[in-house]
């Protein structure tokens, strides 16, 4: 005789929100480290280690690599174990991958190890943000989902500070190592947090799902809310378990288009080119490697600044001006850039130039693409796809990472397309984003996730 699963007794304590968002976002940290420290390594070991821009981008699209197998993984598991044990999950594959690089003997290993410390950011950032939006109530819930990418933006500036602390020493190894107190602090963190209050109640834990609605949500909110989910858990009752391929459904594929134009769009912006090589572009332009340091940390002081900013206008402009805007500000900037690059001489003038206009490419950046790409990935799938549906945008927007990152350094290169024409390639493609945007994507400003997920199935 099959017996049910007893529901556990609800939390006796209520659960500080403000702990539970600022650790569920801290994952971003560990996608952000990563990605940015990758910047000050080349400047460190491409000269003694001879690498080619082949070998460049190989090291640096690595983590990609990963990442497109982890967020593939993310979502058989955040269905199977849940969205915190899969964060935790993650937290512990990152140690591993970070020991091992800092420890790496040489080229060969590095890119290995690195593939394996991919494989953690791509399960944290396929899951975060999924773990933020089943988390905050609707009227907020574009602010705690930027958190992930405040967090992100973070992870970037920490890893410019410590390339630039670190650089002198050539002390690269230190730089990997870095990421061990996010991944350290996140594992042991979420061990005091709680589920999502929508996995709780799929897994019939109805109990403690109240618990943590409790303490994210108002009071009369609280049944309503339920109600919600377990209309939605009814309906996907009458369905079979969504695979991937399901999410070609009829009423889910135009949420899935959606969902793939951020991710690929987000990345083929071009913003991890400017992230990963930004250094390196300044050196080639004639800037010191001191000097190329030092303005990594002013556009990471930057995208920080313009990411908390959004966290107090997501909720009252919406998601949709705000990716309109972003691309406008990035078409244009980059292609002044481009202009600069091809026609000023003075390399002074250049080196100061450039930055400004980077700069002003990456406030457009995190103004619009940078959180809210985040924030909406996690909120158009259904419940019952939601896992899946955000595991695939993140696999999508990881191969879309490497690709930029694998490609910029041979295509930047003086004998072929040069640094200026690849600014112009960013420019046009920033110009394509803003018309796609404007025609395809929908505003899910204010409306809870059921709601949402409710709407698509008329």
């Amino acid at each position: 005789m099959l017996q049910t699963r007893p529901t556990r007794p609800a939390t006796p304590r209520r659960i500080n929100p403000v702990t539970l968002y600022a650790f569920g976002a801290l994952g971003g940290v560990l996608f952000g480290y990563d990605l940015g420290v990758i910047a000050g390594i080349l400047v460190v070991i491409a000269k003694s280690w001879q690498l080619s821009g082949f070998d460049q981008g190989v090291l640096t699209a690595s983590l990609s690599a990963g990442a497109m197998l982890g967020a593939g993984l993310a979502a058989r598991l955040t269905g199977r174990i849940g969205r915190r044990r899969t964060i935790m999950a993650a937290g512990g594959v990152v140690i591993v991958g970070t020991l091992a690089c800092a420890l790496a003997p040489g080229f060969g290993a590095l890119v290995g190890f690195r593939t394996v410390l991919g494989l953690g950011v791509g399960l944290s950032s396929a899951t975060v943000p999924t773990y933020l939006s089943e988390l905050a109530p609707a009227r907020i819930r574009g602010a705690m989902g930027s958190l992930n990418q405040i967090f992100i933006v973070s992870g970037i500036l920490i890893a410019f500070l410590a390339d630039y602390w670190l650089q002198p020493h050539h002390l690269w190894r230190w730089m990997f190592a870095g990421a061990l107190v996010p991944a350290v602090i996140l594992v042991a963190g979420l061990r005091f947090l709680p589920e999502t209050p929508r996995w709780l109640v799929n897994v019939g834990r109805e109990d403690e799902a109240r618990a943590v609605l409790a303490a994210t949500h108002p009071a009369g909110e609280i049944e309503a809310e339920l109600t919600a989910i377990r209309e939605v858990i009814r309906l996907d009752a009458t369905q079979t378990t969504y695979r991937v391929r399901e999410l070609w459904a009829p009423w889910v594929r135009p949420m899935l288009l959606v969902a793939l134009l951020l991710a690929v769009g987000q990345q083929f912006s071009g913003v991890n080119a400017i992230n990963a090589y930004f250094p390196t572009m300044l050196v080639s332009l004639g800037l010191t490697t001191d000097t190329a340091l030092f303005s990594a940390i002013i556009l990471g002081v930057t995208k920080l600044a313009f990411t908390a900013w959004v966290v107090f206008v997501v909720d009252r402009w919406g998601r949709k001006p705000l990716l309109l805007i972003g691309s406008a500000v990035m078409a244009v900037t980059l292609g002044l850039t481009g202009w600069v690059v091809t026609h000023v001489h003075d390399k002074a003038t250049l080196g100061t130039l450039t930055v400004v206009l980077l700069v002003l490419y990456l406030a457009g950046y995190e103004l619009g693409w940078g959180a809210v790409v985040w924030v909406m990935m996690a909120e158009v799938f259904p419940l019952k796809a939601r896992g899946a549906g955000t595991g695939v945008a993140a696999v999508v927007l990881w191969a879309a990472t490497g690709v930029v990152t694998a490609v910029y350094p041979i295509m930047s290169d003086r004998h072929h397309l040069g640094v200026g024409a690849s600014m112009y390639v960013f420019a046009g493609v920033n110009a394509v984003l803003l018309v796609l945007t404007l025609r395809l994507v929908p505003e899910t400003k204010g409306r809870t996730l059921e709601q949402i997920e409710l709407g698509l199935r008329t």
